[in-house]
Order: C-alpha cells, then structure tokens, then sequence
C-alpha cells in the first residue's frame, strides 16, 4: 500500500465514523436534537450536528487504530504460534464472548438484565460472522478466523471505554461506528492491496521491451 492509498483510507475511513455516529446520535440521543426545533434554533441545532459527527470522527480513529494493531498482532501471532495460530484465536474470541456477557451483568450487581448482554454478545458475533464469511468469499478461506476476530475481539477492546459509561447511550454511539469503520477496513484492504492497471501493465511493457531488444540482437548476430 503506498502513501496515497493509505491517506485515502484515511479520511474515506473518517468520514464513515462521521456519518456512522452522526446517523446513530438520531436514535439514541434524539431528545439533543428535539429540544432545538421547537422553537428552531439554527446555530445550537448545528452545535449539535457538529458535535456527534465529531464524536464519530473519534470514533473512527480510535477504530483506525485498532485495525492496524490487528495486522501487527496478526502477523506477531503467525510468528509465534504458527500454525495455532488460527486456534488461538478462536479461544480469545470464544473467551471475549463470554467477558461480553458476564462482566457487564456482574459489574451492574446483577441489576442489569443478563439477557440483553446475551444478546449484544450474539449480535457482535453474527454480525461479525457474516462480514467474515465475506471477506473469506473475497479473498480465501483462511482469511475467515482472523476476520472474525478483528471483528469481535478487537472492536469489543475498542468498545471498553463506551461500556464503562453509565448509561446506553453513549455505548451504542460508540459500538455503530466502530462496527462501521471496521467493517469497511476489512473488506476494503485486499481492494486497495491490488497494484494499479497502469503500475500492473508498466513490468509487462518492460518485459516485452527487453524480449524484443534480446530478439533484435539475436537477429544482428545471425
């Protein structure tokens, strides 16, 4: 990936977490928004417009960066445990799985509803399921294991300081465009991996070029 392509992840990555958060923040924080519009008031409606998709930008980096922790903590794993790796990551995200039911239930002293956090924890690993299982359809089937994880585990790392917050709001403002951002760096990468049809033709144009140079002097020869 050269400097180009990186800079355009980057902000194409931003603006998603932008409007991820921007789109979330009208249906979990709608009364911000309802409390300016009667009577309307232009500049504290926009304030607020500002602030969410500021609150995605955050979000996308704090996304952004998980994601290439993931690539580095891909490859450290293939270095060490080689061809466990894969298994490794299946105990994390099985282990993961389990923190995002248990933990928040024990932490609210079991005043919180244990089925609600089952059922975040099964929707992150559907979700999470399904857009590996495209990324493996895309590229190959070995990508399917560390797709889901940077899917599950690395957004649920990403996740932590939305679940310490008292309250939903804010944690479901965090998790959509997290899920968002990761997804589009996921499926985006093996894309913008591909060299360029012009940088692809250039070797072929030179190969042929040193073929018909060789020929020539073969012919001079002769």
């Amino acid at each position: 990936m050269n400097s180009r392509k990186w800079v355009r992840l980057f902000f194409t990555t931003l603006a998603i977490g932008g409007a991820a958060g921007l789109v979330t923040s009208f249906f979990v924080k709608t009364a911000s928004y309802t409390k300016w519009l009667n009577p309307f008031d232009f500049y504290d409606l926009l304030g607020v417009l500002v602030f969410f998709i500021g609150l995605g930008f955050v979000f996308s980096l704090v996304s952004q960066t998980g994601f290439f922790a993931y690539l580095f903590i891909n490859r450290f794993g293939l270095g060490i445990f080689r061809s466990f790796w894969p298994t490794v990551q299946v105990l994390l995200i099985a282990f993961v799985i389990f923190d995002l039911v248990y933990f928040p239930y024990s932490a609210s002293d079991g005043e919180g509803s244990l089925l609600v956090s089952m059922l975040i924890a099964a929707g992150i690993l559907i979700y999470g399921w399904i857009i590996a299982k495209i990324k493996a359809r895309e590229t190959n089937q070995r990508a399917f294991i560390p797709a889901l994880f940077l899917m599950v585990v690395m957004t649920t790392v990403e996740w932590v300081p939305g679940l310490r917050t008292s309250g939903t709001e804010y944690a479901w403002l965090m998790i959509v465009p997290l899920l968002v951002c990761n997804t589009y760096q996921l499926l985006i990468l093996h894309r913008i991996n591909k060299p360029d049809p012009g940088q692809a033709a250039k070797p072929a144009q030179r190969k042929k070029g040193s073929s018909a140079v060789s020929k020539n002097k073969g012919t001079k020869k002769a």
